[in-house]
C-alpha cells in the first residue's frame, strides 16, 4: 500500500463571480495573473516548494482552461507514478451524478482517492489567492501541538474581518471560538482558508456530515470538530497573501509586483513560482516605444507608451497607443492612437484605433454593483472594441461590440455592454 504523509487537495471549482466579465469563460483559479502566470501557480508552486508531491485538484467550473494548464504536472515537477497531480473533477457514479455543492463535499465525494494515499494529515488549499507559504513549517506547527485541525489565520484589518472566517485563540494558540464571517467580529485573526487535519478527524467529519447540503469547511466541518472539543490551533501567517477575489483586488495585486521594492517578489531564487511556458520569441520593443515599471511579458511586441503597468504574452501595443496602470492578458491587441487608464483586459482582445478606455469621473455600476465597485474598465475575453469610442471608469465590456452599440461614440461611467457570446 501507498503511503504519503502529508498529500494537498487544492479546491479550484469557483466560479469567481465577483470578478465579473473576467470569469465569464473561466475558472477564477485559471485567470491569467503577473504578465506570465495564472493563479492556480501559486499554491501549487508552494505545494512543490515545501515537498508536496500529491496535489489533487477538485475542479469543477469551466475547468478546459485549467486542466489544461496543469496537464500531467510538469512545470511543477508534479508528473510522478505514484502522486503527482490529479485533476479531480465532479463524476457520473452508477447511481446518480452530483456536483460538488461546498468546499467540504467536493473532499468528501474523494475519499478514495485520499485513501489511496493513507495520509497522517490532509492539508487543504483554496486556488484562488496569491501567496508564498511553506506548508512543512505549518506541519510541524500542528504536530508539535499534537492537533487534530490546525487553521493558518492572519491579522487583517478590523474593518475589513467580516469578510472571513474569524478565530479567538488562548495564550498557546489554541482556538477557542471560530465565527464565520460575524456582523461584529472580536477578532482580527481571519482563517486563510488553509487548513491541515489529521485524516481520521477529517474523514469522521466528512463522513458524519455527509447529508449536510452544501457542506462546507467554514460552516460546518469546523463548528463541528469544534463542538465535539477537537484540538484545533491557529498556525498565525504574517507574510504577503492575497485573496485576488474582487476586480480591485486582483488588479491591486498585480500592480504591487511592478513596485520599485515590490511587496511580493516574484524573482526569488529560493522560492520560484513555477508555471506552464509556452514556446514564445523574445518581448520585442521598437524605438518609437516608451516604458516606465511594466512587466511585460514573452512574445509582445510594444510600439507606444507603457506606463505602470502588466503587459501578458503575446500582446501587440501599436504605436501612438497610451497604457496607465492597466493589465493586458496574453494575446491582446491594442490598436495605434488608442489609450486606456485603469484597465483590465482579458484575453485576445481587440482595442481599435484611437478609442479611450477610463474617461471621465467614477458612476455606479447598473450592471453589478457589488461585483464593479471600482473606477476600473473591465474588458472581458475575445471582445472587440470599436475605433474611436469613449469608455467611462467603473464599466464592463464583454463581446463583440460595434460602433452602434455606443451611444454618441461614448459608454458612460458605471454602464456595460454585455453581448451575445459575451457574460456577466
Amino acid at each position: 500500500m501507498i503511503k504519503k504523509e502529508m498529500i494537498a487537495m487544492l479546491l479550484a471549482g469557483g466560479q469567481g463571480s465577483r470578478l465579473g466579465v473576467l470569469t465569464a469563460k473561466v475558472a477564477k483559479p485559471a485567470v491569467a495573473f503577473g504578465g506570465k502566470y495564472r493563479i492556480i501557480d501559486f499554491p501549487l508552486s508552494n505545494c512543490i516548494n515545501s515537498g508536496i508531491d500529491t496535489v489533487g485538484v477538485l475542479t469543477q467550473y469551466q475547468p478546459l482552461r485549467l486542466n489544461t494548464h496543469i496537464g500531467i504536472g510538469i512545470p511543477w515537477d508534479l508528473d510522478r507514478n505514484v502522486g503527482g497531480v490529479t485533476v479531480l473533477p465532479p463524476y457520473e457514479k452508477s447511481s446518480n451524478s452530483e456536483w460538488y455543492t461546498g468546499t467540504a463535499n467536493a473532499i468528501y465525494q474523494n475519499i478514495d482517492y485520499i485513501d489511496v494515499y493513507n495520509p497522517d494529515y490532509v492539508l487543504i488549499l483554496s486556488g484562488d489567492h496569491i501567496y508564498k507559504m511553506d506548508y512543512e513549517v505549518m506541519l510541524e506547527f500542528h504536530k508539535a501541538n499534537n492537533a487534530d485541525l490546525t487553521i493558518a489565520a492572519m491579522p487583517v484589518p478590523i474593518e475589513e474581518a467580516s469578510r472571513f472566517g474569524i478565530v479567538i485563540t488562548d495564550e498557546n494558540s489554541r482556538i477557542t471560538e471560530f465565527e464565520e464571517k460575524p456582523a461584529n467580529p472580536r477578532s482580527n485573526l481571519a482563517s486563510m482558508g488553509i487548513y491541515i487535519f489529521s485524516w481520521p478527524v477529517l474523514k469522521e467529519a466528512l463522513m458524519k456530515l455527509s447529508a449536510e447540503p452544501g457542506c462546507d469547511f467554514g460552516k460546518h466541518i469546523i463548528p463541528y470538530c469544534h463542538a465535539k472539543n477537537d484540538r484545533i490551533f491557529a498556525y498565525e501567517y504574517n507574510g504577503y497573501w492575497k485573496d485576488v477575489g474582487t476586480l480591485g483586488s486582483y488588479w491591486e495585486a498585480n500592480m504591487e509586483l511592478i513596485d520599485i521594492i515590490p511587496v511580493f517578489n516574484l524573482y526569488e531564487e529560493y522560492w520560484r513560482i513555477y508555471t506552464k511556458c509556452d514556446t514564445l520569441p523574445p518581448q520585442y520593443l521598437a524605438e518609437s516605444s516608451r516604458i516606465e515599471r511594466c512587466i511585460i511579458g514573452e512574445g509582445a511586441d510594444i510600439y507606444g507608451e507603457v506606463h505602470n503597468s502588466v503587459i501578458g504574452p503575446n500582446v501587440t501595443i501599436e504605436q501612438g497607443a497610451v497604457v496607465r496602470d492597466s493589465i493586458v492578458m496574453q494575446g491582446s491587441v491594442i490598436r495605434a492612437g488608442a489609450s486606456l487608464s485603469k484597465t483590465i483586459i482579458a484575453e485576445n482582445v481587440t482595442i481599435g484605433e484611437r478609442a479611450e478606455l477610463g474617461v471621465g469621473e467614477y458612476a455606479p455600476s447598473k450592471l453589478d454593483p457589488k461585483v464593479y465597485a471600482f473606477d476600473l474598465v473591465t474588458v472581458g475575453e475575445n471582445s472587440v472594441i470599436p475605433p474611436d469610442v469613449k469608455i467611462g471608469k467603473n464599466t464592463a465590456i464583454s463581446g463583440v461590440t460595434v460602433p452602434e452599440d455606443y451611444h454618441d461614440g461614448k459608454l458612460e461611467s458605471g454602464d456595460y455592454i454585455i453581448k451575445a457570446g459575451g457574460s456577466r
